[in-house]
């Protein structure tokens, strides 16, 4: 469980850094930031065990991802079969994610697929769920901004 840490301003800049650039070196931290190596060390040490930074990753391109084709499919489920019907999709290979909204939709499942044929396939098991009353699928075209 994340410790409650007091966050300062440089503490805000390094994150920030990682999140730009998660593999930049301390001695490169420590001269954007205008502080010594050995602080930088400290406040990621700090920040890791207080459970604000869990880990570190590598962002790939989409267009280089194993996983061609993404999609979002919004649900919405019959009367009372929501806990049915999210099990059934956290079985399924294709829902890369699943998201419980409010509104038209009652659930927002995230499709990450090689190609069209196996979105196909994705979305005929899908559809065939007992519960589901209606969905909509939307295909991902283009990224302008990501987090």
């Amino acid at each position: 469980m994340p410790k409650d840490i007091a966050i300062d301003s440089t503490d805000q800049q390094l994150i920030r850094l990682l999140r730009a650039n998660a593999r930049a070196s301390v001695a490169t931290l420590a001269r954007r930031l205008g502080v010594a190596r050995g602080t930088v060390t400290q406040r990621m040490r700090r920040l890791e065990d207080a459970g604000l930074i869990v880990g570190y990753t590598v962002r790939l391109r989409p267009d280089v991802q194993p996983q061609a084709i993404h999609a979002w499919m919004s649900i919405a489920v019959d009367g009372n079969e929501a806990r049915t019907v999210i099990a059934s999709l956290l079985g399924e290979p294709g829902v890369a994610a699943l998201h419980d909204t409010n509104g038209r939709w009652d659930l927002l499942a995230e499709l990450r697929v090689a190609d069209l044929q196996e979105l196909s396939q994705v979305l005929e098991r899908i559809r065939l769920i007992r519960g589901i009353g209606q969905s909509e699928t939307s295909l991902h075209l283009q990224t302008y901004r990501a987090a």
